[in-house]
């Protein structure tokens, strides 16, 4: 029993020691993300996602997810489409690296579908793209609804 006890101390102890050192790690080492290396790039995996909640609009209950992989792609979902994931770099000015990603939708009949990318330099980039039609965005769709893709978000933040 007392094996067991020194034991639960020392995995108590390390936590708290490995808990403490990356709370003690200074903000701008923990903002930043891997840069890209030559044409490679990589990153963490990252998801996203909205709800359109407007009663009044054909979307109501719709989910949209966008998601980053690996080697900082960005992908763009449509619960009404399941399982189809859209690779955003099909849009005009999409970042070749993409850390993050978020979404949001307006309230409004139609709505607006904003996608922001984060990419690896620090510079947002976003999209607008219109939800109006009814139909779920796919690969074929999502060019036209989001009219000149994406644009650098001036004044941002690296």
């Amino acid at each position: 029993m007392r094996k067991f006890a020194w034991a639960a101390r020392g995995v108590a102890a390390a936590s708290g020691a490995m808990l403490l050192g990356a709370l003690a790690a200074p903000a701008s080492a923990a903002a930043q993300g891997p840069e890209p290396v030559g044409n490679k790039c990589s990153s963490v995996r990252q998801v996203a996602s909205t709800v359109v909640d407007f009663r009044l609009s054909g979307l109501f209950g719709t989910v949209f997810r966008s998601a980053t992989d690996r080697q900082g792609h960005a992908f763009l979902n449509d619960s009404r489409n399941p399982g189809v994931w859209i690779n955003l770099a099909l849009l005009p000015g999409a970042p070749t690296c993409v850390h993050d990603t978020a979404v949001s939708v307006t309230e409004e009949n139609p709505g607006q579908l904003f996608i922001t990318l984060l990419a690896s330099d620090g510079a947002l980039h976003q999209a607008q793209c219109a939800t109006a039609g009814g139909a779920p965005f796919t690969p074929s769709t999502l060019p036209a609804a989001c009219g000149t893709g994406f644009t650098a978000i001036p004044g941002t933040p690296v």
